[in-house]
């Protein structure tokens, strides 16, 4: 009797980041040859745990479109700081026609938002967080973009890093910003003139 081989099996590693297709079109070019059918996709990747990105790309395929705008979101990727298991303070951005309002929510009651908010929430991992759509437009894109400079404009203490200096230091270093004026004054008028 022949021994049954052991099969090894090859363990898959998990990528770095999940990504979902939140918009996907066909789109055309209009050229003196006639029309040029492309495919766009725009992509949002995270890890769920504070870092996100999104990436909008246009490709002859939409395997091509979808690859290239992963690529694109791995180099587009921010940290989105989590506080308290929400974010750090309210928070509203706005990009075109898209604006868009954060505000930071009580543990427990999860990610209160609509349409493609939700999804780049979801990616960034923040658990709780409240957020609104103060728009009228429904491009995906748009709003895509208006959240992500939401999420940017977090100010954060450990973040910004003042340099600490000594007083004399600092008024020397005023002193030789401050542009030199001179002082001239006009010439006197002797008794004699008018």
């Amino acid at each position: 009797m022949a021994k049954a081989r052991p099969k090894f099996k090859q363990k898959k590693e998990k990528p770095e980041f999940d990504q979902i297709i939140v918009d996907l079109a066909r789109v055309t070019r209009v050229t003196k040859g006639g029309k040029q059918l492309s495919f766009r996709a725009c992509l949002i990747i995270g890890d769920r745990n504070g870092r996100v990105g999104f990436g909008v790309e246009k490709g002859k395929d939409v395997q091509i479109a979808v690859q290239k705008a992963f690529n694109q979101a791995k180099k587009n990727v921010i940290l989105v700081p989590i506080v308290h298991h929400t974010i750090p303070h309210s928070v509203e951005a706005k990009f075109k026609a898209g604006k868009v309002m954060l505000k930071p929510a009580p543990q427990g009651s999860g990610i209160i938002a609509g349409s493609v908010i939700r999804t780049v929430l979801e990616m960034a991992g923040v658990p709780n967080v409240s957020a609104k759509m103060l728009s009228k437009t429904n491009n995906k894109i748009t709003n895509v973009k208006a959240t992500f400079k939401a999420l940017e404009n977090f100010k954060i203490k450990a973040r910004v890093k003042k340099a600490v200096m000594p007083e004399g230091e600092k008024k020397a270093e005023v002193e030789k910003k401050k542009p030199a004026v001179k002082k001239t004054s006009a010439p006197k008028k002797q008794k004699g003139e008018k």
